[in-house]
């Protein structure tokens, strides 16, 4: 059977959709319930318009019915009791038509498989678990009768012991069935998914949920501009089988204030004037209606040019400390790089379309610039090209010379000083020439001798073919403004969109906008959310908990690329990707599953480790080793032991942790032996 042959009347079941979502809410009482379903069905309807074009077959307009659902419950109903309930009504809906038409692709099967033992609600496929021993790592076999209670039930449930320690579930892969018929290899199998996984709503329905609430601020200090935002943050924490963390997880952000948008005051062009950066939050506060007392997180970042200044981290310090409870950098280029990607929303957009995106965030001063592709911030590179490198007024007369400018104008032989008159053909040969060598360093390596001299940190790496081009910062909002007449704002910035914009057509760049431009890098901080290591961790005696405020790089570091060269390698990359250096900077290093837990690999692991992080160990810089995975207690005393690694460690376990993460470790949750530990995790959280 081919996917075109599958009939669905999907136009029936949306009204069948909207029909229980009225009826549901009568129930519940809701208020202008007419009103309500109005602007849900007008919102659901314009999100399924968006894709028409896409979706060819009915099985595909169906799955978008499905995938889109929550979105357009959105409109209607915040994260809740009564979200999850209509989410659970729908999916049980949706999958009825799912059901038969996964029995019509199967009637053609020469033998249905059997479903041996407990099967994933809605979705028909067995899956097997089993008990592991974390002692002696070890698998065993649990009844079929049992895996369906420890998957149904709603409480926790006692489990046998093994080595003296109560046991794990994990999941294993699926029994393997007895020889059948073979099949005609040249027809594809159609797989029909269940209507949980397309919708992405997997937990209500056995899960206590909880849900936390949090106001949080984020205050960019930028080359051009400086300016907050305050959101409502939704955590949902979900407690089940599927999700054994207890983390809360961002479900929703609701803008509450978007503040004014302010030219970044300077008392001199190497000075930020930090009083009136103080001010002008505090007045914002003030406008939002809130204190620093009532702000539950938040986050303050210096970027582009101005992170350059002498005073630069005395305002992240004075800042953070006055507002409340934050996550606090000064962003190096790259850091800015992914900040901007991800709080852009391409990061999102590429995982969404699976294809690979490279989003340049370009304000006054720089080009951060990340390729993402589905899903996941690849590489990241920094260029000097913005808006206010050349400070011009409406006369032309030069107010603001930075330093990339005067090596631009040298190249070019001009001779331009402040308070000169400038040529308006000059300002536009300079932001030509910027523009030239954006559009460069954004198709390969910077080769010319303007571009490598604008370059501020290493090229992207471009072994992934580029699908989209993106823009945000204020010279993205210019770049995607549709008016004839731009505004202007003293500099070159309009003149520098233009010229990006002659070049992408010209180059045949095909352009995708992204959610957010400007406010791209403004941060709406720190979702906290408490999570708890592993029960058999390692930490020095010597250190002193709690340890705040430390970030979190990722290293891409797993089973199948593990070798000691490859440790070295990947952990330099993350401090670089990061901005931070080895010995001097504190940060904790995460790694999902490096290696399998045996002692031949824990040896190699822990002597690499040692090669990797020298700096560190001559510094007696504390080092701290994250992982997904139960791998911390046997590293932590294998380090000990086989390398000069004696003091100052850290090794947690069992967390999930992503870039952009920082984080709180407090002291033990147990009297000695000390094993388990409470991990506040501060996420940089972006518009959703």
């Amino acid at each position: 059977m081919k996917i075109s042959e599958i009939e669905i009347n999907v136009d029936s079941s949306l009204w069948a959709i909207i029909g229980m979502i009225k009826y549901s809410l009568t129930q519940m009482q809701y208020p202008d319930i007419d009103k309500t379903i109005d602007r849900f069905t007008k919102h659901y309807k314009n999100i399924l318009q968006e894709h028409e074009e896409e979706d060819q077959t009915d099985l595909a307009r169906y799955y978008r019915l499905i995938s889109v659902f929550k979105p357009a419950l959105a409109s209607i109903l915040k994260p809740g009791t009564e979200h999850d309930q209509l989410c659970d009504i729908a999916i049980s809906q949706f999958n009825v038509v799912l059901d038969r038409i996964r029995r019509e692709v199967n009637d053609d099967n020469p033998r249905k498989k059997k479903i041996r033992g407990p099967t994933l609600p809605g979705s028909g496929k067995s899956i097997n678990l089993k008990y592991f021993c974390s002692v002696c790592k070890q698998e065993f076999e649990i009844p079929a009768e049992m895996q369906v209670k420890l998957l149904n039930s709603d409480n926790k449930m006692e489990l046998p012991k093994h080595c003296d320690t109560e046991m794990q579930i994990r999941i294993a892969p699926p029994k393997k069935e007895g020889p059948i018929k073979k099949e005609d290899k040249s027809v594809k199998k159609i797989e029909i998914y269940p209507a949980e996984l397309l919708m992405g709503h997997t937990d209500s329905k056995e899960s206590n949920v909880e849900y936390l609430k949090l106001v949080s601020v984020g205050i960019d200090i930028g080359s051009s501009t400086s300016h907050l935002i305050f959101s409502r943050l939704t955590l949902r924490k979900e407690i089940s089988f599927f999700n054994m963390t207890n983390r809360f997880i961002l479900v929703d952000r609701e803008i509450i204030y978007e503040g004014n948008i302010i030219f970044t005051p300077l008392l001199d062009r190497n000075t930020i004037d930090i009083e009136a950066i103080i001010k002008f939050c505090e007045e914002e506060y003030q406008k939002a209606g809130f204190t620093p007392e009532t702000v539950d997180t938040g986050a303050v970042i210096v970027t582009g040019e101005t992170a350059k200044k002498q005073n630069a981290a005395e305002i992240v310090n004075r800042i953070s400390s006055e507002s409340g409870k934050f996550v606090s950098a000064s962003a190096g280029p790259n850091f800015e790089s992914l900040l901007g990607a991800l709080g852009s929303g391409i990061v999102r957009q590429s995982s969404q379309l699976q294809k690979t995106i490279l989003n340049s965030d370009i304000g006054g001063g720089t080009s951060n610039m990340a390729i993402s592709s589905k899903g996941d911030v690849i590489s990241c590179s920094c260029i000097n090209v913005g808006g206010r490198l050349l400070g011009i007024d409406e006369n032309f007369k030069i107010w603001r010379i930075d330093g990339p400018s005067e090596f631009l104008m040298k190249e070019l032989n001009m001779q331009y000083n402040i308070g000169d008159t400038i040529l308006e053909r000059d300002a536009r040969i300079l932001a030509h020439e910027y523009a030239k060598a954006q559009l460069e360093v954004m198709q390969g390596p910077a080769t010319s001798k303007i571009a490598q001299g604008l370059m501020m940190t290493d090229d992207l790496d471009f072994s992934t073919p580029i699908d989209f081009y993106s823009f945000s910062g204020g010279i993205g909002e210019m770049i995607h403004e549709t008016n004839q007449n731009p505004t202007t704002y003293n500099d070159i910035g309009h003149y520098l969109a233009e010229e990006i914009k002659l070049l992408m057509d010209k180059e045949g760049l095909l352009l995708i906008e992204p959610e957010n431009k400007i406010r791209a890098t403004v941060i709406g901080a720190g979702a906290f959310s408490l999570s708890v290591s592993g029960s058999t961790c390692y930490v020095d005696e010597d250190i002193k908990l709690p340890l705040n405020n430390v970030p979190v790089i990722p290293v891409n570091l797993t089973q199948d690329n593990f070798s000691p060269t490859n440790v070295m390698e990947e952990i330099n990359k993350a401090f670089s990707k990061y901005d931070m250096k080895e010995g001097d900077d504190l940060a904790a290093l995460y790694f999902k599953s490096p290696i399998y837990p045996k002692e031949e690999l824990l040896t190699i692991f822990a002597k690499s480790l040692e090669k990797a992080l020298p700096n560190s160990i001559v510094n007696q810089k504390q080092i701290i080793l994250l992982f997904q995975s139960d791998l911390a207690k046997l590293l932590g005393l294998t380090i000990h032991k086989q390398t000069a690694i004696t003091s100052n460690l850290i090794c947690l376990d069992e967390l999930t942790l992503e870039a952009g993460d920082w984080i709180d470790i407090g002291p033990s949750l147990h009297k000695p032996p000390k094993e388990a530990f409470p991990v506040t995790i501060k996420s940089l959280v972006f518009n959703h």
